[in-house]
């Protein structure tokens, strides 16, 4: 694979939001990430070189570290007790580690989500009443 296409993967990723991409043709595999700290890997059958520190993923990574808090399951996502009701957290909020940020129903059955970690909050992903997957940021967190 060369450098061409390599620019032209992560050309993709920034393109598409993605943190991570692995792609296996034959015996050789590439693996990509993007983040604060972007890494860039190739392996081939014989030999495993990385690349270049020239990486044009690095620029894309915010100079800001942000905890992500992200969805413990499938459901749907509602940022306050009842309708009604004013939100759990809204963006600017202080947050500690046993702060309920959301719920998310699942089988009919309502779950408190925790911060689980402590911070003012950035930004709330997802809108109310909103599907959400496994694994899926629902908040950004500036760290204390």
């Amino acid at each position: 694979m060369d450098m061409e296409q390599i620019r032209q993967l992560v050309q993709l990723m920034i393109d598409n939001d993605l943190s991570e991409l692995n792609i296996a043709d034959g015996e050789r595999t590439i693996s990509l990430k993007r983040g604060t700290a972007a890494a860039v890997a190739v392996a081939a059958p014989q030999a495993v070189a990385a690349a270049p520190a020239a990486t044009p993923a690095a620029p894309a990574a915010p100079a800001e570290v942000l905890l992500e808090i992200k969805s413990p399951m499938v459901g749907t996502f509602y940022a306050a007790p009842s309708p009604d009701a004013e939100p759990f957290v809204a963006a600017g909020d202080s947050i500690g580690a046993d702060t309920v940020v959301c719920i998310i129903e699942a089988m009919k059955v309502m779950n408190e989500i925790k911060a689980e970690c402590a911070g003012t909050l950035v930004e709330v992903c997802v809108k109310n009443a909103q599907p959400v997957e496994y694994g899926q940021v629902l908040f950004r967190v500036r760290p204390l």
